[in-house]
């Protein structure tokens, strides 16, 4: 199924933080930071990590295991262990609540 779906409130998120969404068999990983908010793929492309145990600092996440460093804003990936790109789906809020689009 594809379409915007409801994450939940816009307050479960910290500013520069990620949660992890589960939705039709995948995992994404959603994040607030300076009020917006994005999404990827929630596990790492090194090592299939978690990303929502990750730490986010300004638009990068860093993987939990190995550090591996992602542009959360495109999916870039910044430098080895990680050299294969997270993918991105769009992600707004609306009346404080956050969504993500699914293909």
């Amino acid at each position: 199924m594809t379409g915007w779906v409801r994450v939940g409130p816009l307050d479960d998120i910290d500013d520069e933080d990620v949660i992890r969404f589960d939705h039709g068999g995948r995992s994404y990983a959603i994040y607030r930071v300076a009020g917006k908010v994005y999404a990827t793929d929630g596990l790492c492309t090194h090592e299939q990590a978690h990303l929502c145990d990750g730490l986010v600092m300004g638009h990068v996440i860093e993987c939990p295991k190995h550090n591996g460093r992602f542009d959360i804003r495109d999916g870039r990936a910044l430098g080895a262990p990680a050299c294969v790109n997270l993918k991105t789906y769009a992600a707004k809020i609306e009346n404080s609540i956050v969504f993500l689009l699914v293909e």
